[in-house]
């Protein structure tokens, strides 16, 4: 077979689950979710997480549906029930800062493509004046040479005329990725200048040899009723659409996080075999705010993220911004 019929190959396995998900939203309460992440659109750098592509398709499973039926046979202490389940489909991208380079930098983060799909249960459970909010997340995919970010990248950069990326002869190899992560966060919701104000702690776990990781954090938000914030990489999931459907609607909102982090595939570099890697910071912090403003069935959420080095020798913190667009059914 030549380079071009694998390619191809490669391209279609991509292309078909997103040609099927627009498909499923004919289900009642579904939202079909794109979420764009990328340094550019809180900095000028372009390097480190340098994107991210989501699309996710979240909905009400009834008592038949699979999901529904897991959440139910799981310990009720983790999740009683799903009130909402998703399915995403996710691509990212890293590379060191100097993408011009050929040779490798030793002293940067590996080039790294990742392509997973996942599974979502969400929860909401009242708790006198406070919710309490729990999602769990199943995540299974590869980083290496087949998630085709080389080739992603190297287009876009020719389109957008941008520097030309030479150093994808030192990714990652190819390697599987399966990743649990649970994250419970509970809201306390106050009336404030005619809106909601909501603010709240949250605590989180992953395991698996993409990320593994404990997290502690705490989220405001002010505006109109939501499902909560948004997530930003490393945290998956979806809950950020409006309560409401009518007319214009808003919400401003912020977060501080801080992990401890044990593995990052992205930085330790490939579990199997020998591969580029990076010494890692095992405490990482970071801070987000964004805004939500939606219209009708449709949503748009924008929030930007500082983050303290991820690994010995960087030389600044990166930021990175995440827009998402959003249409209920």
């Amino acid at each position: 077979m030549n380079n071009t019929s694998a390619l191809g190959r490669k391209v279609l396995l991509l292309i078909l689950p997103l040609s099927l998900i627009p498909t499923l939203t004919v289900a009642s309460d579904s939202s079909l979710s794109v979420k764009f992440e990328n340094d550019g659109l809180a900095s000028s750098d372009d390097g480190h997480f340098t994107s991210g592509f989501e699309l996710n398709w979240t909905f009400t499973p009834p008592e038949t549906n699979w999901l529904q039926r897991l959440a139910i046979a799981l310990p009720d202490s983790l999740i009683g029930q799903a009130d909402k389940a998703s399915y995403r489909l996710i691509h990212q991208i890293y590379t060191p800062n100097n993408i011009e380079r050929r040779a490798l930098i030793e002293d940067d983060r590996p080039y790294a493509g990742l392509v997973y799909g996942g599974v979502s249960l969400y929860e909401d459970v009242p708790m006198g004046q406070w919710t309490q909010a729990t999602d769990l997340h199943l995540d299974i995919g590869l980083v290496g040479p087949s998630s085709l970010a080389d080739s992603i990248q190297r287009e876009v950069h020719r389109v957008t005329d941008s520097d030309r990326p030479r150093g994808w002869k030192n990714q990652l190899g190819d390697e599987a990725l399966v990743n649990l992560t649970v994250r419970r966060q509970w809201w306390n919701d106050i009336p404030l200048a005619g809106k909601q104000f909501s603010h709240g702690p949250s605590v989180g776990a992953a395991l698996g040899n993409l990320y593994t990781y404990a997290s502690a954090g705490y989220s405001v938000r002010w505006g109109d009723d939501a499902e909560g914030i948004p997530a930003l990489t490393p945290n998956p999931g979806s809950r950020h659409l409006m309560s409401g459907h009518r007319g214009w609607q808003w919400y401003l909102f912020a977060n501080v996080e801080g992990y401890y982090m044990a593995q990052n595939l992205t930085l330790d570099g490939n579990t199997f075999r020998d591969s580029h890697s990076v010494d890692r910071e095992e405490w990482v912090a970071e801070a987000s705010a964004g805004l939500a403003m939606a219209w009708e069935d449709w949503q748009v959420t924008y929030a930007a993220v500082q983050r303290t080095r991820e690994f010995d020798g960087q030389d600044e913190q990166d930021k990175f911004g995440a827009i998402t667009l959003t249409k209920r059914f």
